[in-house]
């Protein structure tokens, strides 16, 4: 298992963990639980659930301390920014080129990463979640395929506290006083009864909605409380499903 300063991983995955890590170290405090569910072999894929934009830090940070090294999917607007997308392209993490020819790009891009034995990071919720209360709202079906075209595991992670450092689509994080962030890894998630079956929409649909439903059930233990019984879905309640949330008639 490698550690925070593997000389094994790529220049910008090292220059990335020497600059934020410490400084998150001193911005936050940790509340790290379940890293005996995180796989020690073999490549994989990691959910978690999204309540802000600085939660991949937190997130990357819990994977790091026990020496794992995620390769997230990110939206490709975020790799054409100056040095950060540098960075990201050292750090070999993968694009997604949303609603575009590429979109397949990625996909193909994380199912090599878990066959050369990587963590690959996959957002199922593809956005910020629009749940009015921040739970994790009904999931895409990108982690699903990856998961069963490779048939690796799949580890939900929950994460809050972020939320609390920069609320959803805040520009200003509130540093003061310090936040605890709170990452807690579940156990894999079931799917061995879908191996193996024709990759229809009702298996994608069984296995994003384990998925999910996994995430969610850690992240109850990490808020003491319990999720809505229905799942959010932006469509069916006229929100836009990426981007600042908008009524999806002033989106057309």
């Amino acid at each position: 298992m490698s550690t925070p300063t593997d000389n094994s991983r790529p220049f910008g995955y090292r220059f990335a963990i020497a600059v934020l890590r410490p400084l998150f170290r001193v911005l936050t405090r940790r509340d790290w639980s379940g890293a005996e569910h995180l796989p020690t072999e073999g490549g994989w894929v990691v959910c978690p659930n999204h309540v802000s934009h600085v939660d991949p830090l937190a997130f990357a940070h819990f994977l790091v301390d026990h020496g794992r090294s995620p390769r997230f999917l990110g939206k490709n607007e975020v790799f054409r920014v100056p040095f950060v997308g540098a960075v990201l392209r050292s750090a070999d993490q993968i694009p997604v080129y949303r609603e575009s020819g590429r979109a397949a790009d990625a996909y193909r891009a994380a199912v090599e990463a878990v066959r050369a034995d990587k963590c690959v990071a996959i957002y199922p919720e593809g956005t910020l979640t629009r749940d009015p209360d921040l739970w994790p709202m009904r999931g895409k079906t990108g982690a699903a395929r990856v998961a069963l075209e490779t048939r690796c595991p799949v580890v939900p992670v929950a994460v809050w506290g972020p939320e609390q450092l920069l609320p959803p689509y805040a520009k200003r994080p509130r540093p003061f006083p310090r936040k605890v962030m709170h990452v807690r890894a579940g156990a894999p998630v079931d799917l061995e009864d879908l191996h193996g079956l024709p990759v229809t929409t009702e298996v994608l649909a069984e296995a994003t909605a384990r998925i999910m439903a996994a995430i969610t059930a850690e992240l109850e233990v990490l808020r003491g409380e319990r999720a809505p019984t229905v799942r959010f879905d932006p469509r069916r309640a006229g929100v836009t499903p990426t981007g600042r949330p908008r009524p999806l008639e002033e989106a057309s």
